[in-house]
């Protein structure tokens, strides 16, 4: 047998058609593999010596799913649906033979086949959900035929990948590894040829008072848990019609919500987003021949929170970690504030004692620098200081080996300035990690004038060792989030002197879909990270006498967050809700007296665009001096870093969902209307007004 395809074989193996997928990297379902399944069944179906179908995959993963690609638009046919109802309704046997992961499109492909065979330690799951639609070829509707309803929903609406063993339902062998597959499906297949073919779509569902309050319950918690989000409780609704619809009006039922999900500015920015993802790993314009260095062992500077957090991230990759502090008191407390922390996942269940013991045998302690002579990477985690860090290099240069990656943690001084003070400034470079840093997923690479392209290229690779994603960033104060936090944190604190109270301003920013709004954000970082950074930058900011003063005043008085009790909000012993004080609104008031601005009521759509606009302008300041390399880099960011809601997809791409005419218009009202604040602060960004003038998106600047 033979047919026409690159993607797809099919060979015989006595009275078996095996059908095998082949389309690198991820056996994405393509329309050459959709036509490629096609032939493959007509040929098996037309050869008389082939009793029985077995589907497989030659890659190491069964299919990833969908072409997310192909989502554009254009001659998709056959559809994958169609596809998937073709070899359902096959005379012949079809048998799965699940040989690695199957997400989306791929999960749904098993479900299509009669009968279904994978290996214990593999995965399967439908994460529809994260692009902002859900199963759109018949996940929803077969999936519930084949298990339970909470388990079902649990799949659907999370996305999340699922040991095969607790699917049994799904397979109907599962063999002990891989190697044991074809084996496994071969055997299957004699079985399936007796009892012939057994079409999901057969099987019948009704619903119960007992299901029907199972669905119910669900929506509710979804409605409370996925806030902002469209296609979670569409995802419910379309489980739901697997119970109260036969499965044909089921399937019409499913693909009806797939298209509203698919129509929603939510699923434009959940596609947005995953692409911007695995384009912030690629980095252009770097030598073919530079090569990558080997990371077998790590110092760290500093073993506070921060320098603790970044140790972590290296003891879980199995990386061993030296850990160095001056004094021996501080370098015990980072050491035990650690374990705590992994005590404390063992007792959620989410590590062993054994894997505790584990990574706590991958971190020991020094006093000494000539001790990390042989580190292939140390990182710097100390006081955000110029003259502090310049110390550290400086040690640092004297001590470590040839070849050494050198990285300053640093979120907002200048890596140039730093290298400087080395003798080897091709090996340093900014890894920048977020609090807490064995928890954020983001990890900003700052680039200096003189880094080689062989210490980027470690670092992005490193990125991905340590599960984080990397974004590779040049030089300026803050980089890309910082300084665009900056931004946005200036308005919060000027609208508060212009009358708005920090809750409502909060509010509205939650409203957005931030987690938590500037107010809260900055009493739980500490009000005294910005009142250090404002004190070393008082050229920038000494001509706004109102810059963050109300901020300032707190943090003299004593009132630096959460943390001590008490910051713009106050807090409760061990509760960290935010209780509104009155005494911040005199202050405001007091200090826009002594300022001479008027306070007055402030709607929350100009608190919306006072705070989140300029932060996009400045965004296109970054991008216009080449800080970032993409739009979508910044997109990554501030989803990964500060929390934007990434059903809006990041500041960029919000942006653009809003229309950057819009932006512009807005941003040029407050220029004129806010007096001489405005008139600085306001400025619109020269990109801003070309893409604007060219008709033209921040997007468009990715390809």
């Amino acid at each position: 047998m033979k047919i026409n395809s690159e993607c797809v074989s099919i060979t015989q193996s006595e009275n078996l058609a095996v059908v095998t997928l082949k389309n690198p990297p991820v056996n994405a379902l393509s329309k050459a593999v959709r036509v490629g399944l096609l032939e493959a069944l007509d040929a098996a179906l037309a050869n008389n010596d082939v009793d029985a179908i077995v589907i497989t995959s030659a890659l190491p993963l069964f299919s990833a799913g969908a072409d997310i690609s192909e989502f554009a638009g254009g001659n998709l046919s056959p559809m994958l649906p169609e596809v998937l109802n073709r070899i359902e309704s096959s005379p012949k046997p079809v048998i799965a033979a699940v040989s690695g992961n199957a997400f989306g499109g791929g999960l749904e492909l098993a479900l299509s086949c009669h009968y279904r065979a994978s290996f214990k330690g593999n995965k399967v799951g439908l994460p529809e959900v994260h692009l902002g639609i859900l199963p759109g070829a018949g996940g929803t509707q077969r999936l519930p035929r084949l298990v339970d309803a909470k388990t079902a929903l649990d799949m659907i609406v999370s996305g999340a990948p699922t040991p095969v063993v607790k699917l049994g339902g799904v397979f109907d062998v599962i063999v002990d590894s891989v190697d044991e597959l074809l084996a496994g499906a071969t055997t299957l297949a004699a079985d399936a040829v007796q009892k012939g073919p057994r079409p999901v779509s057969d099987i019948e569902l009704s619903s119960t008072p007992e299901t029907a309050a199972l669905l119910d319950g669900y929506a509710q918690q979804v409605a409370a848990k996925t806030r902002g989000f469209f296609a979670p409780l569409k995802c419910v609704e379309a489980v739901k019609a697997a119970y109260d619809l036969r499965f044909s009006e089921g399937l019409n039922k499913e693909a009806e919500l797939f298209m509203q999900c698919m129509q929603t500015e939510q699923a434009r920015a959940q596609q947005h987003f995953f692409f911007a993802e695995r384009a912030a790993g690629q980095v252009p314009g770097l030598s073919k021949e530079a090569g990558v260095r080997d990371i077998k062992n790590v110092a760290i500077i500093g073993a506070g929170t921060m320098g603790g957090g970044i140790a972590m991230n290296f003891a879980n990759a199995g990386i061993p970690v030296k850990m160095l502090e001056l004094k021996a008191e501080a370098l015990d407390k980072g050491l035990s504030v650690i374990r705590r922390n992994y005590e404390n996942s063992a007792k959620k269940g989410k590590l062993t004692q054994e894997q505790v013991e584990q990574r706590m045998s991958l971190l020991t302690g020094t006093t000494q620098y000539d001790d990390l002579s042989d580190a292939d990477l140390v990182i710097e985690a100390v006081f955000e200081k110029m003259s502090v860090k310049k110390e550290v290099f400086t040690q640092l240069d004297a001590v470590c080996k040839p070849g050494a990656i050198l990285a300053s943690n640093t979120s907002t001084l200048d890596i140039n300035e730093i290298a400087a003070c080395t003798s080897r400034p091709e090996d340093v470079i900014g890894l920048h990690f977020f609090s807490p840093a064995n928890v954020m997923k983001l990890l900003e690479i700052v680039r200096a004038d003189k880094t080689s392209d062989e210490v980027i290229k470690t670092s992005m690779k490193l990125a991905k060792t340590i599960r984080k994603v990397g974004v590779l960033v040049g030089v300026c104060f803050g980089f890309v989030g910082n300084r665009m936090i900056e931004v946005y944190g200036r308005e919060a604190n000027r609208l508060m002197l212009e009358g708005a109270t920090p809750e409502q301003v909060d509010k509205v920013i939650m409203q957005l879909g931030m987690p938590m709004g500037p107010f809260t954000m900055g009493d739980m970082a500490g009000l005294d990270i910005g009142y250090f950074v404002r004190q070393s930058r008082k050229a920038f900011i000494e001509h706004d006498p109102s810059y963050c003063v109300v901020a300032d005043e707190l943090v003299e008085a004593g009132r630096a967050g959460l943390k001590v009790g008490k910051g713009v909000y106050l807090y409760e012993p061990g509760n960290r809700k935010p209780i509104p004080d009155p005494e911040v609104m005199e202050i405001a008031a007091r200090k826009a007296k002594e300022l001479g601005i008027e306070q007055r009521e402030i709607s929350d759509q100009e608190i919306l665009e006072r705070c989140i606009y300029p932060l996009i302008n400045e965004g296109a300041n970054i991008l216009k001096e080449g800080i970032a390399m993409r739009a979508s880099d910044i997109d990554v960011i501030y989803v990964y870093g500060y929390g934007f809601p990434v059903f809006r997809g990041g500041p960029m791409q919000y942006a653009d969902e809003i229309g950057l005419d819009n932006v512009l218009a807005r941003m040029k009202y407050y220029q004129e209307n806010l007096g001489e604040y405005g008139k600085h602060w306001f400025e619109p960004s020269e990109l801003l007004q070309e893409l604007v003038e060219s008709k033209q998106t921040f997007a468009s600047l990715n390809k």
